[in-house]
């Protein structure tokens, strides 16, 4: 069997270091060659950013009082979602629709959800190319599952995307509202306003 450079570099790269398979391909998270180098520890790269980690808990935190938590299920955490074999995400924020989770297994959700929101990013880009690359496959991906829209907020330049299947691609500044679900409308800005938040 020959083995390729990219091969062997696969094999020796620990497993602790993916952070999602997309499409069979595992893509590690942001760091992790100074983690191989023994520059850093696994420790140091997995956790959030803190304004990422903020700007998660204020939405997961308004999500819960706007949406009807009756008929949806709100999860965050970077919620594993198990779309097939070799194809495991993470998401940031996902509301799914409750009857379609009647039962938590302690698993990875093999069900979509109706909203996908992820806020920055934390992979090594240079795995698949671009933040472009990411966000568009990654995004095809959750649609060809059955999630139905995906929000991209991007910190470094306070912008969000909306994406939806089939659809141009949508860019806004976080100042603006943006609809997440009927009846939901969000302005991020404004959320970390009200929490004094600085960044």
């Amino acid at each position: 069997m020959v083995t390729t450079n990219e091969t062997v570099q696969t094999e020796i790269i620990p497993e602790s270091l993916i952070y999602e398979t997309l499409n069979g391909r595992p893509l590690y998270y942001k760091g992790y060659r100074d983690v191989i180098a023994g520059d850093l520890k696994p420790e140091n790269i997995m956790g959030s950013s803190d304004l990422q980690s903020v700007i998660v808990m204020v939405l997961a935190g308004t999500l819960w009082n706007k949406i009807n938590r009756k008929s949806y299920l709100l999860t965050s955490n970077e919620s594993g979602l198990h779309l097939g074999k070799n194809d495991n995400l993470a998401a940031d924020i996902a509301i799914f629709d409750r009857i379609s989770v009647p039962k938590l297994k302690g698993k990875y959700f093999d069900v979509p959800p109706k909203i996908v929101i992820e806020v920055d990013f934390k992979i090594d880009l240079k795995e698949i190319g671009s933040d472009v690359s990411y966000v568009s496959e990654k995004s095809q991906e959750l649609f060809d599952f059955g999630v139905e829209r995906v929000l991209w907020l991007l910190s470094s330049i306070r912008k969000v995307i909306i994406l939806q299947p089939n659809q141009d691609w949508i860019i806004t500044d976080w100042s603006n509202d943006v609809l997440v679900m009927d009846g939901c409308i969000l302005n991020i800005k404004n959320l970390l306003d009200e929490e004094e938040i600085s960044y």
